[in-house]
């Protein structure tokens, strides 16, 4: 379960596709840790701004814009507004827990023998997967800037992680999920 997600999109006026008499309004976010994609009842009179983090988690005293979870979409139903805030919104939350997704490109493992995790990152070959690998048997990354500065074919590793959590977010089929949950 999330506890705090990003605004992708606010509509006031709900869904136009919802065949209701008397629409709700919505909110589309994204989760913070598991990556997931929902649909959020906003309470009445709250002014939400695109790109905004919200609790969205269990304890109803502490969610000042949430009334409730709707539903867990897929990537087909966000409305363009949503799609083409999602890149900006993940290399937020990226920026904000960088630790976390160094750790990655420390602690990433071969998948199989043909195949090693950080192979599936967008723009990442065979070759500047063994750099990092050496690099990191030498001393771990302390920051995305280490991280360039070190295997110098490794130009922005923010936006290859957000660039992987949006093909796996836009494939559900997709085998191998990184970032994203199931």
């Amino acid at each position: 379960m999330e506890e705090y997600a990003y605004v992708l999109d606010y509509l006031p006026q709900g869904r136009t596709e919802d065949k209701v008499y008397k629409k709700t309004p919505l909110m589309i976010v994204v989760g913070e840790v598991e990556f997931k994609l929902l649909e959020v009842i906003p309470k009445s009179n709250v002014v939400v701004a695109v790109g905004e983090r919200i609790y969205i988690g269990k304890s109803p005293e502490m969610r000042e814009k949430v009334l409730s979870v709707k539903r867990r979409i897929a990537y087909r139903e966000l409305t363009n507004a949503a799609m083409n805030e999602l890149p900006y919104v993940l290399e937020n939350i990226i920026k904000e827990n960088e630790a976390r997704f160094v750790g990655f490109f420390n602690d990433a493992q071969p998948i199989n023998a043909r195949l090693h995790s950080l192979e599936l990152l967008p723009g990442l070959g065979n070759k500047t997967m063994w750099n990092i690998v050496d690099e990191r048997k030498k001393k771990l990354f302390d920051s995305f800037g280490e991280l360039t500065e070190r295997v110098k074919t490794v130009h922005n590793p923010l936006r290859m992680i957000s660039g992987r959590i949006v093909e796996e977010l836009e494939d559900r089929s997709e085998k191998h999920k990184l970032f994203v949950a199931k």
